[in-house]
């Protein structure tokens, strides 16, 4: 008699009976997890949550056998049905707690695997500025090295310039000095024809006067 309660179209029994079904499928999902678990820390939220809805349907069982029981007419029925519900609410209450810790330990290993990640993150970020400065530094050499070099081109044509004006002046030094000597030759020839001009004038005006004279003699003789 008590075995026909029904509710929600089902019997004690036939809920029962599911209840357990899904307990086993249930406890078979949860296995399966954290055999996943184990072998790497694998997630699975598909599964997860499967599991998760399998044990809210057990506990509403759980609930609508805990309802029924309490019709069932012979308290020795009642009893067992008793004991039977709470085994049935027990076995889900410690599944939920299973999952509720392989959640616990999924969120750790979500959150230290998002730690790693920022720490690896900040780390690359410290590498790459390393490897930035590193790289700054070589172009400051670079620059540096190309900055002597210019300076160092610049001294070299600075001293070949320096070279070149000394050559300059030394052979102006030598023309100016093939000019002073020039110019001191001709001056000597300048002397020497201003003296031969003075000796030829003073041979013309003595020609000149000794004519004269001889002249003057000669009329004079004549008279």
């Amino acid at each position: 008699m008590a075995m026909s309660v029904e509710i929600g179209g089902g019997t004690l029994s036939e809920i029962y009976q599911s209840a357990k079904k899904l307990l086993l499928r249930t406890r078979d999902g949860l296995e399966k997890l954290e055999r996943l678990e184990n072998a790497g820390g694998i997630d699975s939220p598909d599964l997860s949550t499967s599991v998760k809805r399998d044990i809210s349907q057990i506990q509403s069982f759980c609930a609508e056998m805990d309802r029924l029981w309490r019709s069932v007419g012979a308290k020795s029925q009642r009893d067992l049905w008793k004991r039977k519900v709470e085994q049935i609410a027990e076995e889900a209450q410690s599944l939920k707690e299973s999952l509720d810790k392989y959640n616990l330990r999924n969120q750790k290993r979500a959150q230290e695997a998002r730690e790693r990640a920022e720490l690896l993150g900040r780390a690359g970020a410290h590498v790459l500025r390393i490897f930035d400065d590193e790289a700054q530094a070589r172009a400051s050499v670079r620059s540096s090295s190309r900055m002597l070099e210019e300076a160092s081109a610049t001294g070299e044509s600075i001293l070949r310039k320096y070279a070149e004006q000394r050559d300059w002046l030394k052979s102006a030094q030598r023309k100016g000095l093939d000019v002073l000597n020039t110019v001191g030759l001709s001056n000597s020839v300048l002397k020497l024809i201003e003296r031969r001009n003075r000796v030829d004038q003073s041979i013309k005006y003595a020609g000149m006067i000794l004519t004269v004279v001889i002249v003057v003699y000669l009329i004079w003789r004549w008279r």
